[in-house]
């Protein structure tokens, strides 16, 4: 394997987070978090370029790394859980109420995969499939934690 592969490898794990054996996606979402912290200090703009570009090498790196898994959206790429855990946080406040009912929203969603996540997820395939189901269930968790927690507060 040569470096520009192991870099996918790398990139594509979240920092080899992804090769826990239990759990990788949570772990993979929780690899994101201090990317989350940094865009919550970037000026709204900027973070919405940069969470677009991350999207986009992230279908990128997932769509390589798929290959050298050599199966269909392979539980030790979690780049796709950084993507969307970092969608989930979009505009919120970075603070531990915030976080932590982000983060497990984003869990549920991404696990559960409610509609049409689960059709993204069955019919789309290669990188965007691995990232698409993601990014979306990334949408749902933040405009759920936006209400839970003007309910909850």
């Amino acid at each position: 394997m040569n470096f520009s592969e192991k870099a996918v490898i790398f990139l594509a794990t979240g920092c080899y987070a992804g090769k826990i054996p239990v759990a990788p996606g949570t772990f993979g979402s929780a690899a994101g978090i201090p990317l989350c912290y940094f865009l919550s200090t970037v000026e709204f703009r900027y973070s919405i370029l940069i969470i677009l570009v991350l999207i986009a090498l992230s279908i990128l790196i997932a769509h390589r790394a798929q290959r050298f898994f050599e199966k269909n959206d392979p539980r030790d790429i979690v780049i796709d859980e950084i993507s969307g855990i970092v969608v989930t946080m979009f505009g919120l406040p970075f603070d531990v109420y915030h976080l932590v009912l982000g983060f497990l929203l984003f869990r549920i969603m991404d696990i559960f995969k409610p509609y049409p996540i689960r059709l993204i997820d069955q019919r789309v395939s290669g990188g965007k499939g691995i990232v698409f189901d993601d990014v979306m269930a990334g949408v749902y968790a933040n405009a759920a934690t936006r209400v839970l927690y003007h309910f909850l507060t």
